[in-house]
């Protein structure tokens, strides 16, 4: 996966921090209700494996979400993410909450989303991405854009594209064949 944009690439080796939304990014959006009151999400387990890679080699990975689910704690849990906010639907705000207590900076924090909540998210941290069936608008304003939509792929696409900028892909890569 060879990335042309220097921009892109120089931004992506400063990554620390990888913070996702949830719906439209870690799923699909679309969200299922059944008879009896359940909400049911699709993860995809190739994000998770990208989101686990990702860890292994340093880079944390969190969450903000301007909705509220025990689907996703849950899944966070599985995945080993400590850093989970939800039902925060000013996540600029958010996301200057948990700037002020850590010791990241801007420029080394991805996150990556799809619509008009994450804009701000992606006009203020130093790789803002777009989902490939992000709103226009969104896209527009983001750095880079994943051909992957969410819930298929976008996250691993990503953490893949991290991963080979910090010179760690083929490495992380060699422990599976």
């Amino acid at each position: 996966m060879p990335i042309q944009n220097q921009k892109v690439i120089n931004q992506a080796k400063q990554v620390r921090l990888l913070l996702l939304d949830v719906d439209g990014v870690l799923t699909d959006g679309r969200l299922y209700y059944g008879n009896n009151g359940e909400e049911l999400k699709a993860f995809n387990i190739q994000d998770g494996l990208g989101i686990k890679l990702l860890q292994k080699n340093g880079v944390k990975v969190g969450i903000i979400t301007g909705r509220s689910s025990a689907l996703v704690a849950r899944r966070a849990k599985e995945l080993g993410i400590e850093l989970v906010v939800q039902g925060r639907e000013d996540k600029l705000n958010a996301l200057n909450d948990f700037l002020a207590t850590s010791d990241y900076q801007l420029e080394q924090i991805a996150f990556l989303g799809d619509d008009l909540p994450d804009l701000a998210v992606i006009r203020r941290v130093g790789l803002g991405v777009a989902v490939a069936n992000a709103r226009p608008m969104l896209a527009a304003h983001a750095l880079w854009q994943t051909t992957a939509s969410g819930g298929h792929g976008a996250v691993r696409e990503l953490a893949e594209l991290i991963l080979q900028a910090q010179n760690k892909l083929e490495p992380t890569l060699a422990d599976y064949l």
